[in-house]
């Protein structure tokens, strides 16, 4: 589990993670057909976008206004409430670990030798779907199940008990901080949204296989807890979303109900490795969105009407990856210091940012959610049928092989509309609880509540801007 707050890597560490991402690349770089996700589509969405976008702009300024003049005391009051639910076991966490490692197997045995169809094979529909989507969704509900599901701790475990824990560790110095997972994030992100071919069985599995092996490699060298908070991205990822949950586990594995996003007021200052990522995983997700916009095409002299496939704009993707995180990352620096400058804060813009950053992750996780909504309500369906047959053999493991998928769910003018309610409330709520939880951090560098308020002005107006182009891209006419 990665605890973002303390971020300590090491130039030792590089060697394991730039091997992971060149051959990430070198996957993406041999011959192969052109595939697109299960999801990919283009339509023309007639919405009255002015309301939603004034509507959301109003809801996260109004949100800043009551901030500002309520007494700071009763949201520190609010904020710090839990309730105390029950005892969490921690014994079963080594089976379930197993139990997801053996799965995991499966999987990439049912990419190599199973279906090539992206949409009969359940490791594409697990991995992007039910993994990406899912999953990310389950922690901002219930918190880090990932500390648990992830197919490394049990193996991992196996081999120190085997061993008596005598394999050799290698100490990380700390001014690396967690940019190892950085760059496996930008690989992954990279993998997905420009690869030509991110759903072709065979070639996830070998790049799934691959990572498995990489990572329990660096774990067994640098130690398990220590490359989980360092290098290895999903663990990152997933423990920065599981901050946003409602529930925490308390130091005594009690399950407590909290307000959601109370956690991350808790959190400690990031290395700005950390800060880069939850920058970057904000960053990469809204590029996914404006890569398929009528707008981003028409800007790249791309007929969108004529979308002329992924392979023929890896180029293009590629740089509006990279620029889409310099941008964002840009702007955020730029936002921290004026207000560091309005409020005549002397501290180092870098720990300022490494603290107020939390306050983007309510913003990622719903930008997350409303954008992938669509394929995960029609890609689950195609996963759960999937995985009754993962070797495509006719098999019926779980009664589900022969499910009717209901695609219906997102087509239609009905179906639309009320999706698209769906994502921009998702949105605007997400984008609220930003400047909440900023609000809530800006008291921690100046208790005054007038300077506190002052300098998160320019922040709330780049959260505003933010409600505004999410809004925009769930609305805009799209291709692929």
């Amino acid at each position: 589990m990665l605890n973002p707050a303390a971020v300590i890597c090491g130039f030792r560490a590089w060697p394991s993670t730039l091997l992971a991402t060149l051959l990430l690349l070198a996957i993406a770089s041999a011959p192969t057909p052109a595939l697109a996700h299960a999801s990919d589509r283009g339509h023309v969405l007639l919405l009255p976008t002015g309301y939603y976008v004034l509507g959301g702009a109003f809801a996260v300024g109004a949100s800043f206004l009551v901030l500002a003049l309520l007494p700071p005391d009763i949201l520190e009051r609010l904020w710090r409430k839990r309730l105390t639910l029950f005892h969490w076991p921690e014994k079963l966490r080594p089976l379930v670990s197993m139990l997801s490692f053996m799965s995991l197997a499966v999987l990439v045995a049912g990419g190599l030798f199973g279906s090539r169809d992206p949409l009969s094979n359940p490791l594409p529909l697990t991995i992007w779907t039910l993994m990406w989507i899912g999953l990310t969704l389950l922690h901002g509900l219930f918190g880090n199940l990932w500390s648990w599901l992830n197919p490394w701790y049990g193996p991992h475990l196996l081999v120190m008990r085997l061993t008596g824990g005598l394999l050799a560790r290698i100490r990380i110095p700390s001014k690396l901080g967690c940019w190892p997972a950085v760059i496996l994030l930008f690989a992954f992100a990279w993998f997905e949204l420009v690869d030509p071919a991110p759903d072709d069985p065979a070639r996830l599995a070998f790049a799934v296989g691959f990572y498995w092996l990489a990572t329990f490699v660096a774990m067994l060298v640098f130690g398990y807890d220590e490359w989980g908070r360092r290098g290895e991205f999903l663990s990152g990822f997933f423990a920065i979303v599981a901050r946003f949950a409602p529930l925490e586990r308390s130091a005594d594995n009690r399950l407590r109900l909290c307000l959601p996003g109370a956690r991350l007021l808790d959190a400690e200052t990031l290395h700005p490795s950390g800060t880069a990522f939850i920058l970057l995983a904000l960053s990469s997700v809204s590029f996914d969105g404006l890569s398929k916009t009528f707008f981003w095409l028409g800007l790249n002299g791309i007929n969108p009407l004529e979308f002329p496939g992924r392979t023929t704009l890896m180029g293009i993707s590629t740089v509006g990856l990279l620029l889409s995180f310099f941008v964002l990352a840009t702007i955020f620096l730029i936002a921290v210091r004026a207000g560091q400058k309005m409020s005549r804060d002397a501290s180092p813009i870098m720990s300022t940012a490494g603290l107020l950053v939390w306050s983007i992750v309510p913003i990622a996780l719903a930008y997350h959610i409303a954008h992938y909504l669509t394929s995960l309500l029609v890609d689950g369906q195609y996963a759960i049928a999937a995985l009754s047959d993962p070797f495509g053999r006719g098999w019926n493991l779980f009664g589900t092989a022969a499910m009717q998928i209901e695609a219906g769910i997102v087509a239609g003018a009905q179906s639309a509309w009320v999706l698209w309610n769906i994502q921009a409330g998702t949105i605007i709520a997400g984008h609220v609880l930003a400047v909440l939880v900023a609000h809530g951090l800006a008291f921690r560098l100046h208790p005054e509540p007038a300077k506190a308020a002052i300098s998160q002005f320019p922040l709330t107006l780049l959260m505003i801007g933010y409600t505004i182009f999410g809004l925009w891209l769930l609305a805009t006419p799209t291709a692929g």
